[in-house]
């Protein structure tokens, strides 16, 4: 398995328009941050999670010019609003694109993109909708989701599980309920949620965070869905040496 670190910023990114840096150190790569999002490959097959407004340069950043399906978390604009850049991943499929989310969240996508899933006279349709629940697989991996908290809706949370190694990827939820946590435990990475230092209604915080890996025994923690507060040398140095800041561009695997 490998997982590519697409984007770990937040709605707004880093820097946010403006050039606005907060904190971070422009000088330093590991802090220009696109929308949260990442590529899954397993198998022979890969996965898009998250389809967010910077997704044409992420792969092609990663040099990836198509993927077997697409998960989408939620459907907050920074997650989902690149979705007409998948017209292009259709092409090079020669069909429409599987898109797995929640029956309420393909619901509004479908009442924003009519046009993406229904196509029009001229325009074939670029996704097909499907429920989360009928993903089991990716490749060799297996797959599980669960229900979060984030702020008044619902996110996915993911697990993925092949060989003797697995990896949550946990982003857009303030609070860990039980069955997270069940599904979590003992995840040997775990890429997660982690706006910034202080506390948010509807996001994980650097301390929650922290004490929550503790909890569930994770193996290595990676912080994603980062502001411009969080610059990464500086985090780096606080944190034990079984966390880290993710940063674009990096890469997971076994």
């Amino acid at each position: 398995m490998k997982v590519r670190i697409l984007g770990c910023g937040t709605s707004s990114g880093v820097p946010r328009i403006g050039n606005d840096w907060g904190v971070c150190d422009a000088a330093d790569p590991r802090n220009r941050r696109s929308r949260s999002s990442i590529l899954v490959e397993s198998g022979g097959e890969a996965a898009l999670i998250d389809c967010g407004p910077d997704i044409r340069e992420q792969m092609n950043a990663a040099d990836r010019p198509s993927v077997d399906r697409v998960i989408i978390t939620h459907d907050h604009a920074d997650h989902c609003h690149g979705i007409d850049d998948l017209r292009q991943v259709a092409q090079a499929l020669g069909k429409p694109v599987p898109l797995y989310a929640r029956a309420d969240v393909l619901g509004r996508l479908e009442q924003r993109f009519g046009y993406i899933f229904r196509g029009t006279p001229l325009y074939p349709a670029v996704v097909e909708g499907r429920a989360a629940g009928e993903l089991s697989h990716l490749g060799r991996a297996s797959l599980r989701l669960v229900d979060q908290p984030h702020g008044g809706i619902t996110s996915l949370g993911i697990r993925l599980d092949e060989g003797t190694k697995s990896l949550v990827y946990a982003i857009d939820f303030h609070d860990l309920t039980d069955d997270m946590a069940t599904l979590y435990e003992g995840a040997d990475h775990w890429i997660c949620d982690c706006l910034r230092r202080r506390p948010h209604p509807t996001h994980a915080h650097l301390d929650a965070v922290l004490g929550w890996a503790r909890e569930l025994k994770v193996g290595a923690l990676w912080l994603t869905h980062l502001d411009n507060s969080m610059d990464y040398a500086t985090l780096r140095n606080e944190l034990p040496d079984w966390a880290a800041p993710a940063f674009d561009g990096m890469e997971i695997g076994w």
